[in-house]
């Protein structure tokens, strides 16, 4: 079935999906500054993604472990950069995401050096090996800095008073 798709067009299709799929996260992020954070959009993303793992089941997505291991550590190298232009603060007695402009500039860099690695990987292997390990290090990406900022919240969370963030949560 995938092998009927010629692979610059699927190539060159995820990639203009990448490119929107990130725009959407930065318009996401703009409108979810304006409201209160809560632990449910906190762990909702890669909860949600987990889900793509399922994609592992059929052969022709399988990534060898020596791949999987490289995927993981740069995505979980890349994830540095989303953890440390991604703080909360208090506002009003509720906790919210703090707007940076660093984090559209490194999103624009993660998406390029994502763009970058895929047309040149692309060569080196077979486009479901290819979805696989771009997976793997989204993944290995969004887990650490979405652990990271429950922390920060956890941690911000003990300074609000009990009452409030009762409301918060509803």
């Amino acid at each position: 079935m995938f092998n009927s798709i010629p692979s610059q067009y699927v190539l060159i299709g995820s990639t203009v999906l990448v490119v929107f799929m990130g725009t959407m996260m930065m318009l996401i992020r703009v409108k979810s500054a304006k409201k209160p954070a809560t632990v449910k959009k906190i762990i909702i993303p890669p909860l949600g993604m987990a889900t793509g793992a399922l994609m592992f089941i059929f052969p022709y997505f399988r990534v060898s472990w020596d791949h999987t291991i490289t995927s993981v550590i740069v995505g979980m190298l890349c994830s540095i950069l989303l953890i440390k232009t991604s703080r909360f603060h208090i506002l009003d007695e509720q906790i919210f995401l703090k707007p940076s402009k660093a984090f559209f500039f490194v999103l624009m860099g993660l998406l390029a050096f994502r763009t970058i690695a895929k047309i040149y990987l692309g060569g080196e292997f077979h486009l479901g090996e290819l979805g696989g390990l771009f997976w793997i290090l989204a993944f290995s990406m969004i887990l650490p800095w979405r652990l990271a900022m429950l922390w920060q919240y956890k941690r911000l969370e003990k300074k609000i008073p009990l009452h409030t963030l009762e409301k918060v949560e509803q």
